[in-house]
């Protein structure tokens, strides 16, 4: 499902990424750990077409992605790439059900289609009873969980989660971690996830382990 090689990446005299290269099986369940500053996250969001590396190339579903345009990297990542962040950044104004249509949307789906997607997948992860309330109406477990839905809404090839579990209590972190397994079993999801969670990453089909910019292990977590 991805493939990356040969990725580097600079921030002025800092090289942040020196050379990486990983695959990612369909339906697998990745996880990324290190210490902070290693460069899990600036891995994350290249592979997520968010940032750009100085080499390198990213393979996605069949597609090289950093081949591609800027208008067409935006609308491969709005229909094939799904994203959740430790902050939901879930628009306060809108509903639950309004917040997670909003991909389609812009999907050009009609506002009819987007709605009824968009309960269908909350009523699908026990929201059916918070679809009109707002972010400040739910937990923070709620919230995280209306951010998955989002990213789910547009079926993309693959989620990508930036410590998903970082900012919930003990038991909503459980929560989330076995949510990532139920949509790995239910829509054959691809999920690679950066994460300080030992939980969440001894959980994953595979563990990357990276340090200075470099993969250190990769593995069967234990």
């Amino acid at each position: 499902m991805i493939r990356a090689e040969n990725i580097r990446k600079s921030f002025g005299n800092l090289l942040v990424l020196k050379g990486i290269n990983l695959e990612v099986k369909e339906s697998e369940v990745l996880s990324i750990v290190g210490a902070s500053g290693a460069g899990k996250s600036t891995l994350l969001q290249i592979l997520g077409s968010l940032l750009i590396p100085d080499s390198g190339k990213v393979i996605i579903d069949g597609v090289d992605i950093l081949s591609l345009s800027r208008g067409a990297i935006a609308e491969f990542r709005n229909r094939k790439i799904g994203f959740v962040f430790q902050f939901h950044h879930l628009l306060p104004e809108f509903t639950a059900v309004e917040n997670v249509a909003i991909p389609a949307l812009i999907a050009k789906e009609s506002m009819k289609q987007a709605r009824e997607r968009a309960s269908e997948l909350l009523i699908s992860l026990g929201l059916g009873d918070r679809l009109t309330h707002k972010p400040s109406e739910l937990s923070g477990g709620e919230q995280q969980r209306v951010a998955v839905a989002r990213a789910l809404i547009n079926s993309p090839a693959v989620i990508f989660a930036d410590e998903p579990s970082g900012n919930l209590d003990t038991n909503t972190k459980r929560e989330i971690h076995n949510l990532f397994f139920e949509l790995r079993d239910k829509y054959s999801q691809t999920i690679v996830t950066v994460t300080h969670d030992r939980e969440l990453a001894s959980m994953s089909d595979r563990c990357l382990s990276i340090k200075d910019g470099e993969i250190v292990g990769d593995g069967v977590p234990v």
